[in-house]
């Protein structure tokens, strides 16, 4: 099969990826669950991440957020070596995600859940001591979820209590509205219905026009068509391949998913 090359990313300010992945490895036990990965990430790109369960996406985007820590390797952001440590630091340098699970507080009610961290209150100067302003926050997301055109009966209630298509909503409003440099989106809309999912794959089109770039992990092979730069595909918890996502390299994905072809093999790694 010929090998597709990737499509060339957009334009860095000084040449430098705004992510990069080198060399990462993660070991659960004896089950080593990244074997040596390399991924770039540069400013403005939507970079498909594609493999079958168990190939190593979870945990190499649990790495970038600061889930996890490698057990060797190196991640850098705008060129400097970073240790994200947890999630709170990855947040501090602008990294958000959407997991599958969502990571909602199934008891509380919207505007509490997008700015759990990032709470408003009243005087701004006393943000540690002062009073919630919730008015604030229900008027601020209110205007979020009309950007994606989410529509929700009620933001005081429950999020446990809404559907799955309007929890994946809340959750994707709330990874947009604080990511200032890399936006994580794990299968972000396994439970949309055909609206949402366009007002979400059209929010994907709109971020890197404000520098924001985007790691989409989909089984979609549409979805990643649509919207996506760059598609790198991972199997055993190593990188086999990148291809530019286009309606005639679906069966390029699909194969190097399925491990059918060996595809683009990542410098450095065995094929």
């Amino acid at each position: 099969m010929t090998t597709t090359q990737p499509h060339p990313a957009p334009a860095d300010r000084d040449g430098t990826p705004v992510l990069e992945v080198h060399g990462a490895v993660k070991r659960f036990g004896a089950v080593t669950a990244l074997a040596g990965v390399d991924l770039t990430v540069h400013r403005g790109e939507v970079l498909g991440l594609l493999g079958d369960n168990g190939a190593g996406k979870s945990t190499l985007i649990k790495a970038v957020t600061g889930v996890h820590q490698l057990d060797d390797g190196e991640i850098r952001l705008d060129g400097e070596r970073v240790a994200l440590t947890s999630p709170t630091v990855a947040r501090e340098h602008g990294i958000e995600a959407v997991y599958q699970d969502l990571s909602l507080f199934d008891n509380l009610d919207v505007a509490t859940n997008l700015y759990v961290g990032h709470e408003l209150t009243r005087p701004r100067r006393w943000r540690g001591i002062g009073w919630l302003d919730r008015k604030a926050m229900r008027r601020d997301v209110a205007e979020r979820l009309a950007t994606l055109q989410v529509h929700l009966p009620d933001l005081r209630g429950q999020v446990g209590l809404m559907s799955g298509g309007q929890r994946q909503a809340i959750a994707v409003a709330r990874a947009v509205a604080f990511a200032r440099r890399v936006l994580i989106l794990d299968e972000p809309t396994a439970a949309l219905g055909v609206r949402e999912t366009r007002n979400v794959l059209d929010t994907i089109r709109r971020l890197p026009e404000h520098g924001i770039s985007i790691i989409l992990i989909s089984h979609n092979m549409d979805h990643v068509v649509q919207v996506c730069d760059n598609a790198v595909v991972m199997r055993q918890g190593r990188v086999v391949g990148s291809v530019r996502p286009t309606p005639d390299t679906v069966q390029d994905m699909v194969a190097m998913i399925v491990g059918a072809t060996n595809g683009t093999t990542q410098k450095g790694q065995p094929q």
